[in-house]
Formats: C-alpha cells, sequence, structure tokens
C-alpha cells in the first residue's frame, strides 16, 4: 500500500511538471502573454497605489478609479483567453493519462484513511474498490489530492503562479464572488 502512496505522488509530480512545460510551452513563452502579463502587474500596482491612497471624494477621481478597474478586469480577461488553447490541451492529456492509471488502480485499495469522508465524498474516495469499509482509498481520490496541492507548489516553484498583486485584484473569467463584490 505504501508504494502505490508514493508511486501516486510520483505520478502527481511528473502529471504536474507535464502540465506546466505544456503551459509554457504553448502560452507562458508567448510575447501576447507576456506582454499582458506586464501590463496586468502595472494595472495591479497603480490601482492598489490609488486605493491605499485614501477615498476621495472627488467625483473625477472615482470616474478615473473605476476606468482603471475596467482596464485591468479586460486585460485580465484576455490574459484567460490566452491560457485558454493550453487548458484544453492539458485537459485533453490529462484526461488520457488519468484513464490510463485508473485503469492499472482499478479495484486496488492505495491508502487507508483514518476516518470515513463524509458521505459526498465516499463515491470518489471509494470509487471502484470492493466490500463496505469506506475508509479505504482509490486512486482517483489519492491522485486528485496530490494533484490539488502539487501543481500550485510546482507553478510557485518555477515561478508560474500569479503574483499577490495581480491575484489580489482578482478579475478575469474565474473570479470569486468576493473579488467581484469589491469592484
Amino acid at each position: 500500500m505504501l508504494s502505490d502512496c508514493l508511486l501516486i505522488v510520483f505520478i502527481s509530480i511528473c502529471t504536474a511538471l507535464l502540465g506546466e512545460g505544456l503551459t509554457w510551452l504553448l502560452v507562458y513563452r508567448t510575447e501576447k502573454y507576456k506582454k499582458l502579463k506586464a501590463e496586468v502587474e502595472k494595472q495591479s500596482k497603480k490601482l492598489e497605489k490609488k486605493k491605499e491612497g485614501g477615498e476621495s471624494s472627488d467625483r473625477s477621481q472615482k470616474k478615473k478609479l473605476e476606468r482603471q478597474e475596467e482596464r485591468l478586469k479586460n486585460h485580465n480577461r484576455d490574459l484567460s483567453f490566452v491560457k485558454m488553447k493550453s487548458m484544453f490541451a492539458i485537459g485533453f492529456a490529462f484526461t488520457a493519462l488519468l484513464s490510463m492509471f485508473n485503469s492499472i488502480f482499478d479495484g486496488r485499495v492505495v491508502a487507508k484513511m483514518p476516518f470515513v469522508p463524509i458521505s459526498l465524498l465516499q463515491g470518489i474516495s471509494h470509487r471502484n474498490l470492493g466490500g463496505e469499509d469506506y475508509s479505504d482509498c482509490s486512486f482517483i481520490f489519492l491522485y486528485i489530492l496530490c494533484t490539488m496541492s502539487i501543481r500550485q507548489n510546482v507553478q510557485k516553484l518555477l515561478g508560474l503562479a500569479p503574483s499577490r498583486a495581480a491575484s489580489k485584484q482578482g478579475g478575469g473569467l474565474f473570479a470569486t464572488p468576493g473579488q467581484l463584490n469589491t469592484r
């Protein structure tokens, strides 16, 4: 069981590196992406400085701030569209890899969890496993957990994660409701 866990962690690291490699190849090295990213960084810093400068009751200042926020939102949206072609390629590759690995580990208990997951997660944590012991863990559940944690760290390690200023401002296609409410 331990060797299966280590193998799944290794597979997660490899797929994260493969995914970031494909993303670099298709997106990060392009001039369009570099230009948009620099613009988002610049706009984010400008906007942050203006917001830290204090709220002004001047109408023209508020309009300028709104225009800058709108520009930043548009640049974030454009950046998301540039990344989208890579997402499709990676999605296709990962679906094929996931299918292959899922067939290899089909029906094998790869880990034993020290708890029984909530019923909402039991379907995926016990997927394709026989028996009624819901603390048994399937490949797909462990792989998803590993990939979610490892991919972000690989992005930070390679310097490909979004900057704090840009992520603080949010925007793009996948902004959180909290980010949208601040606008």
